[in-house]
């Protein structure tokens, strides 16, 4: 069951702010894990975890009773994995940022929660102070796929059956966007951040944000993730 925290409800992508700290939800089915988890996470400032789910099963009521900003999710569970929640979860009006948890580095399941609408993933091992920083980048809207996880993805992108259908629905998106549009898009295939872009573009940090945001609506996208993805069919990474 969801162990419901108190506070404000989140109002959307983004919208943990400077006055109360990142909101929460820990989904994994080991006990070990969640306790772990929390322990590092409960001792920033910055950051509340509010609750609790051992299930995908459990996790769109758990959303709705804790409000997160953003459910750390465990790729592999019993009865419901990290995939379907995931796709439940991005199919709410607002839904929170997902980071999906695993201990393999790059399997076909992480890039199918990718392409759901997960803001990132992190192995289990990763150091404590790389999970607050990863919860802190994804929470606010920023991708987190370490180069090392990037290359390997880019593998299983561009292998399989499905490989072909994907380049061609990828060019035919990215041959409509504009010339600044597609920089900031190859940009974001190449994991830079919305500063690393800005300096290299010769923008504001704000300019950017706005870009970003065109280009998820443009493409019909949910996150950042999900553009660097498309960048990397369309092959221009």
């Amino acid at each position: 069951m969801p162990v419901a925290g108190a506070g404000p409800a989140a109002s959307g992508l983004g919208q943990a702010g400077e006055d109360r700290p990142v909101r929460i939800l820990i989904v994994d089915d080991d006990a070990l894990v969640r306790a772990g988890l929390s322990m590092i996470l409960g001792g920033t400032p910055d950051l509340k975890v509010v609750g609790e789910a051992a299930d995908g099963t459990e996790v769109v009521q758990a959303v709705a009773a804790c409000r997160p900003d953003v459910v750390l999710m465990d790729i592999r569970m019993p009865r419901l994995d990290g995939l379907a929640a995931t796709e439940a979860l991005r199919a709410l009006p607002q839904p929170p940022e997902v980071l999906v948890l695993t201990t393999f580095d790059a399997d076909e399941h992480v890039l199918r929660a990718l392409r759901a609408g997960a803001g990132g993933f992190l192995l289990k091992d990763t150091p404590p102070v790389e999970i607050v920083r990863a919860v802190r980048r994804v929470a606010a809207g920023e991708a987190t796929l370490s180069p090392t996880v990037t290359r390997t993805l880019i593998e299983h992108v561009t292998a399989g059956p499905a490989a072909d259908p994907r380049r061609e629905r990828a060019a035919r998106l990215i041959g409509s966007l504009t010339e600044r549009e597609r920089a900031v898009a190859v940009a974001l295939g190449m994991g830079r951040t919305n500063a690393e872009i800005a300096t290299e573009l010769y923008m504001s940090v704000a300019t950017v944000k706005a870009y970003v945001s065109r280009l998820l609506t443009r493409l019909g996208l949910n996150n950042r993730v999900q553009v660097a993805l498309l960048v990397h069919d369309a092959g221009l990474v």
